[in-house]
């Protein structure tokens, strides 16, 4: 039988409250005995994080290919399978291609979130049966003794039993980069670091129910990124999928009445013959590459960022930061590399003894010195002939260091290392000058700490904590800032000129948070405190519009901070290295990780800068718009074929005449003017900024394009009809020749401004329908003839008049959109 934990008092996460009650049956020398763990894994008390994504492989395979628009081609490819017309099925493996990319896409981010996890460290040390061993992070159980040294990271929410010097890094949970002394009885979080000491403490909350786990717990929800590429495209294919069966049905009838009626085509078996007809509308409505393309620019744009170092975590975050008007930077490991240097020393007011910058060297080569004093060995060298009397390590709780000389030593007496504030007494001689002097350099955002000295006065010792010296005299002050990332300032730059507005987020000080902006370049008023953030989402949209740095910011306001800046119409990004950051990136439109992060925020981000390079970001800003701008021109060419093949569907059906193409027919067009020439188009260089609306901008010209070359083929296939009286071979010639002329002229306008490359590519393309329509082996295969003078005349002048109204179109819709180019190189 496991005994629950009793109540606790009240604990303080600095270490400074009232000790826990502990649980009964955790002995504090022995640990957890074998029985004892057995019986908590039973229980289910075991570290193990459930690991699941919302959608199942099942649900992801269910919604990529188990579609109403997946099954009219699978029923159509079937069709002509078993017809015998496997010539005419083509088109089956183009949706067989698109449906795998999707499972695998989805897969892909279904895999990443599965894998979310908050540790970095795979290990723990433990308290059992007297012995401490190394165990895996999830067979740690509740009430287990943990073994926490320098460098560990928690692995469960714990609470201090007794420690040394403890000094916690929660930074990755909280966003301040302050280390926390910890004592006993203090709450020690999971994803926390041990910075320095050592300690025990016992496990309270394991598995799902730990801080780190319900930090993330939001972050591990399946979302795919906001793409307007990809809604635009979505929206697309529910409208066709909704035409699709109505419009199959006309022409299916105008089929069998072509071919003397239903009775009549059922009894005698043409009714074949419709059927390929009828399966040639429906794919011809069908833009089965645009897909295919989109994909293929995305992964080719993914890929050519990993050569840069900038892993894309989903498809589509390509041109998500290409769309990005607000970016929302965390300063901790993102500005700056989170690790503080050396700034500068300042006159306190008074002369500093003799001796003052060895005694910074000897505190700087200190083992046991923290973050801050470390940082002044590189200005201060030590050479080791120094020989303290005594020492005090340094103390977040004391917020000083000290070390003692022996009399008749050059640099006799104490000197203090420490918080002015802390260290100073404003009555002493020359304290209050250096007191003023230390409180405007804090309001600068530096850190100040000073340095005081007493001659001839030892360290005394209280019964638990050593006390400060009376008559301390300041001798210098010393100044320490966060070190900035070289790349920060330009970057920056760079979104500025690109008008992408930038936020600073952080949980340190407000005034340490502007003293790193104005080093990068950022202007702002000395920093907006978030205590202060109103409640309401209006008024904190109103804060986020008119203010650019924050600090003492919360992970949840973080959140409340990119929704408030979304429901003002902005698309936000935010970069982070933190837990802390993991809800914030979820919620961004994009969400950034750099190569420190914690394990959790890369994984639920959508890049993660490899090499913590923040100059990477220009780089992918670009890649971006270049997919956004060629997927917007590769579109038009797929929509105008959609919009003129449901065109024609719709008119040949009213007329009762049969469809002017056979499936094949369509696969080669299909292929010479969008197919081949798209694969190009969409991975060239296009450097176009971004503008909203792509749907709209894409319909409004492929819509009317498609109308003028359905007006085209229905012209060409009056003039077969009524002066040559052929409904067959020749007319469906004629037809896909009128068809090709105009759809490459649509090719030419959209390859605009034209380039070696791209005449090349139109040039191939035009050779390629003359080959497929003179050589005998190809001509044969796709059931074209050769036509007669008159009709070939005649298409090639219905052909040219189409190609006359879509370059009138071409250019009005270019005037109407000149602050949008169709590109630019």
């Amino acid at each position: 039988m496991i005994l629950q934990r009793s109540t606790t008092a009240a604990i303080d996460p600095k270490g400074q409250g009232q000790a826990v009650v502990r649980s009964a049956d955790t002995p504090e020398r022995t640990g957890l005995s074998a029985p004892e763990v057995a019986g908590r894994v039973k229980a289910g008390l075991t570290n193990v994080v459930p690991d699941r994504s919302s959608r199942s492989l099942w649900d992801i395979f269910r919604a990529n290919v188990l579609t109403l628009f997946n099954a009219i081609v699978a029923g159509s490819f079937v069709l002509l399978l078993l017809l015998g017309q496997w010539r005419d099925a083509l088109f089956g493996f183009a949706a067989v291609s698109n449906a795998l990319i999707g499972v695998v896409q989805e897969y892909r981010a279904k895999k990443s979130l599965d894998r979310l996890a908050v540790l970095n460290s795979p290990r723990a040390r433990v308290l059992r049966d007297g012995m401490v061993q190394e165990i895996a992070v999830e067979d740690v159980v509740q009430d287990d003794i943990l073994v926490l040294r320098a460098g560990d990271q928690v692995p469960a929410d714990a609470v201090v039993l007794d420690a040394e010097a403890l000094e916690v890094d929660e930074s990755l949970l909280t966003g301040e980069s302050d280390p926390v002394e910890k004592g006993a009885g203090a709450e020690v979080l999971s994803g926390s670091s041990i910075i320095s000491g050592q300690g025990r403490a016992s496990v309270t909350q394991v598995g799902a129910a730990s801080f780190a786990s319900r930090l993330t717990a939001e972050a591990k929800r399946f979302t795919l990124v906001h793409s307007e590429i990809r809604q635009g495209l979505n929206r697309i294919l529910r409208w066709i999928t909704l035409a699709l069966l109505p419009i199959m049905a006309i022409v299916l009838n105008s089929q069998m009445q072509g071919q003397g009626g239903w009775q009549h085509a059922i009894a005698t078996g043409s009714w074949k013959t419709g059927a390929v007809g009828a399966v040639a509308s429906v794919i011809a409505m069908i833009p089965l590459g645009l897909v295919l393309m989109t994909s293929i620019a995305f992964a080719v744009g993914a890929v050519r960022l990993a050569r840069q170092k900038v892993l894309i975590q989903e498809l589509a975050a390509v041109e998500g930061l290409a769309r990005v008007d607000v970016l929302c930077l965390d300063k901790t490991g993102t500005l700056t590399v989170g690790r503080i240097v050396f700034d500068a020393t300042h006159k306190s007011g008074t002369e500093p003894p003799a001796g003052w910058q060895q005694v910074l060297g000897w505190f700087g080569a200190d083992p046991n010195a923290n973050a801050t004093a470390r940082c002044l060995a590189g200005a201060f060298p030590d050479d080791g002939a120094l020989r303290p009397l005594s020492a005090v390590p340094f103390s977040s709780a004391r917020k000083w260091s000290a070390v003692s000389f022996p009399a008749g030593s050059p640099l006799a007496g104490t000197w203090l290392l420490g918080a002015p504030e802390v260290v100073l007494d404003p009555r002493t001689n020359g304290a209050g000058q250096a007191l003023e002097i230390a409180a405007r350099l804090a309001t600068t955002g530096l850190r100040t700490l000073v340095l005081a000295h007493t001659p001839g006065t030892p360290i005394a010792r209280g019964e638990h904590e050593a006390e400060l010296p009376a008559a301390l005299a300041p001798a210098v002050l010393l100044t320490f800032r966060e070190k900035v990332r070289p790349d920060a300032a330009q970057t920056l730059s760079y979104f500025r000129d690109q008008g992408v507005g930038v936020r600073i987020i952080s949980g340190d000080d407000p005034r340490t948070v502007a003293a790193v902006a104005r080093e990068v370049g950022v202007d702002t008023n000395g920093g907006f405190d978030a205590r202060q953030l109103p409640e309401d989402p209006e008024e904190l949209a109103d804060v986020m519009e008119h203010h650019n740095v924050f600090g003492r910011v919360t992970p949840a306001q973080k959140k409340d901070m990119v929704r408030a800046l979304q429901r003002r119409g902005h698309v936000v990004a935010m970069t982070g290295d933190g837990v802390n950051d993991a809800l914030a990136l979820k919620e961004a439109d994009i969400g950034i990780a750099m190569d420190t992060a914690a394990a959790a925020t890369k994984a639920v981000s959508r890049l993660v800068l490899l090499d913590g390079r923040f100059d990477r970001l220009p780089g992918v800003v670009a890649e971006g718009r270049r997919v956004i701008a060629n997927i917007e021109r590769v579109s038009m060419l797929f929509l105008a074929k959609t919009a003129y093949a449901v065109i024609l569907s719709v008119m040949f059906g009213a007329l009762l005449w049969g469809f002017p193409f056979l499936p094949r027919q369509l696969s080669v067009t299909d292929g010479i003017t969008i197919g081949i020439p798209a694969f190009f188009l969409a991975l060239m260089p296009n450097a176009r900024r971004y503008r909203a609306g792509f749907l709209k901008r894409s319909l409004s010209f492929a819509v009317p394009a498609g109308l003028i070359i359905a007006l085209a083929i229905l012209t060409i296939n009056a003039y077969s009809l009524i002066k040559v009286s052929d409904t067959g071979a020749a007319a469906r010639t004629g037809s896909v020749l009128v068809l090709t002329l105009c759809a490459l002229w649509v090719l030419v306008v959209l390859s605009r401004p034209l380039n070696h490359w791209r005449v090349l590519i139109i040039g191939v393309m035009y050779a390629a329908l003359a080959l497929v329509l003179t050589v005998p082996p190809l001509r044969d295969f796709f059931e074209f003839t050769e036509l007669g003078r008159e009709h070939l005349a005649t298409s090639v002048l219905v052909a040219l008049t189409g190609v006359l109204a879509i370059e009138l179109l071409f250019r009005f819709h270019h005037r109407r959109l000149n602050a949008d180019p169709v590109s630019t190189i």
